[in-house]
């Protein structure tokens, strides 16, 4: 009988929250859905997670959707990001996201030059 009793002890503390600042509580959560296509929603916890998000019908069919969330690093600061998904697929901003480097300056006169032959009518297979 103790062995049950300590085995169901060691359970439940294997299953409460090992880490409390990760706890949180949500502070606001609101939702709308007009059945037509349109919806918006947000929330935000304590603990400075939050979202928000605005859907309306797209004109083929899916859904645009422009939103944001926003949540803390473990490193301190905030990861935040703002999307739009729509007819030209999904596409994020955020001073977090990787960007490519800068083209080189020969890149562009190698442009002109296929765009000169080309008005020459000149084709390459």
């Amino acid at each position: 009988m103790r062995l049950i009793i300590f085995a169901s002890a060691v359970a439940v503390a294997l299953t409460a929250p090992q880490n409390p600042e990760y706890l949180a509580e949500t502070l606001s959560d609101e939702r709308q859905d007009n059945g037509d296509g349109n919806f918006r929603y947000s929330f935000q916890t304590s603990n400075d997670i939050s979202a928000s998000q605005v859907g309306t019908p797209g004109i083929l069919g899916q859904s645009n959707v422009q939103g944001s969330f926003r949540f803390p690093l473990t490193t301190g600061g905030f990861a935040e990001v703002s999307y739009i998904a729509d007819e030209n697929g999904y596409q994020p901003t955020s001073d977090l996201l990787p960007t490519p480097p800068p083209l080189p300056a020969h890149v562009f006169e190698l442009l002109r030059i296929a765009d000169e032959q080309r008005a020459q009518g000149i084709t390459f297979n």
